[in-house]
């Protein structure tokens, strides 16, 4: 196998109208992406209810998350969380004055 050097910075598209959802890695029981949003937030009314448990590293930027039928929660830089399957979230919002960029892993 040979090495591949990236940065989790570089090659941000300059077209954000949508949220990138960029895999990494993927294999059968994980997947490690990184996501980009600039001011963006999940569908109203839509709520994420995943298969697996989801560990989630905001590297830049910031978000807020909200939880069915709980508080939401700020996430700064070098924040981290860990969301068990099926535990119902969205993105309420994330940062209009720079691009949020996530580290997510699916497992």
């Amino acid at each position: 196998m040979k090495l591949i050097i990236n940065n989790i910075f570089a090659n941000i598209p300059a077209d954000l109208k949508a949220e990138v959802f960029e895999p990494l890695i993927e294999e059968s029981n994980f997947k490690l992406e990184r996501i980009i949003s600039e001011a963006h937030s999940s569908p109203p009314g839509y709520w994420y209810d995943q298969e697996k448990n989801e560990f989630v590293l905001l590297l830049q930027g910031s978000a807020e998350l909200s939880f069915e039928n709980e508080d939401s929660i700020i996430l700064r830089q070098g924040d981290y969380l860990i969301i068990p399957a099926h535990k119902k979230h969205r993105v309420k919002w994330t940062d209009e004055t720079t691009q949020t960029i996530w580290l997510a892993l699916h497992y």
